[in-house]
């Protein structure tokens, strides 16, 4: 199953993975077909590291979500250049909207032991097209804004979230 993101630095193409990650990528999809995702920026881009969005829109403001999911990081899937996987809090179990793209392989984000240090981030999917286009991102100046450090200088909105049908 493909997703099209589409930003103002270009179109990402992911594949998702509902064998390894079914819990996520219901959820991933549910909110790209509520239109969740439509004007919401990339708003942490660390260079070498990982680029996240999904969750605040152009405001700097946090949109709305629907409860947090299960973590499914014990999926055997890594954290490695060119996946994609939740954002969450400490909590190991609190992702909702946010996501990022590993930038660079990242395993000591992966799942270690079911405790709340090692639960990781679940992978649920990689990039297959668009890769100049996260390079692209990841490669933008950042600043702090609203309190949040390592913020694109110049907006960067994920206009939409298509599905496309296999």
């Amino acid at each position: 199953m493909n997703v099209r993101i589409t930003t103002t630095h270009g179109d990402i193409t992911l594949e998702l993975n509902p064998e390894k990650a079914p819990i996520t990528v219901e959820n991933f999809i549910s909110y790209a077909k509520s239109g969740h995702y439509d004007g919401t920026i990339f708003h942490r881009v660390i260079e070498d590291f990982m680029v996240q969005g999904g969750g605040l829109d152009q405001d700097m403001k946090d949109k709305a979500t629907n409860a947090s999911i299960q973590n499914e990081a014990d999926n055997g899937l890594s954290n490695l250049d060119g996946t994609v996987a939740m954002a969450r809090t400490a909590d190991p179990h609190s992702a909702s909207a946010q996501f990022f793209i590993n930038t660079t392989d990242n395993a000591f984000l992966d799942f270690r032991s079911a405790s709340e240090d090692g639960w990781g981030y679940c992978v649920f999917g990689k990039v297959v097209g668009g890769d100049d286009v996260v390079v692209k991102i990841e490669e933008s100046a950042t600043t702090s804004r609203n309190g949040y450090q390592d913020v694109p200088e110049e907006l960067i909105v994920i206009e939409k979230v298509e599905v496309l049908e296999s």
